[in-house]
């Protein structure tokens, strides 16, 4: 076994850790449309925000919530999508420069309101509380 000196570890931690990082934050396949990304056949599309080259998709399956932002063609343009429980305050969100979509960010939220949103490049879209119930 070859001993590592001390900065040669905290080179190699430091890799990893970037690497982890690069790993997780990149879907390993992406989906084919917001329905799919959130889990596929009992999610249905409950509102829409356009965001021009991109559209905040909000779908429920009647009990979860989830929130996608959707790009109109893949590019490494930034993008968020976002969503909150009113009751607790509790916030999911997913951000970066993905190719195709953010998200899925999910909220079991039957019985109170929510809030949600998202974000193409530097335009920003964030509803007023919703979709209570």
């Amino acid at each position: 076994m070859r001993k590592l000196n001390r900065g040669t570890t905290l080179a190699l931690a430091g890799a990893a850790a970037v690497a982890g990082a690069v790993a997780v934050s990149t879907p390993a396949t992406a989906a084919a449309s917001p329905i799919a990304a959130c889990g596929g056949g009992s999610y249905h599309v409950i509102d829409t925000h356009d965001l021009g080259p991109a559209k905040i998709y909000l779908l429920y399956n009647g009990s979860t919530n989830c929130v996608v932002t959707w790009k109109d063609s893949q590019n490494s343009t930034y993008v968020h999508a976002w969503l909150t429980r009113r009751s607790d305050g509790k916030v999911a969100f997913d951000e970066g420069n993905y190719s195709t979509y953010a998200g899925p960010v999910k909220l079991s939220a039957a019985g109170t309101c929510i809030a949600w949103g998202g974000k193409y490049g530097s335009t920003q879209w964030v509803s007023g509380w919703s979709h209570c119930g």
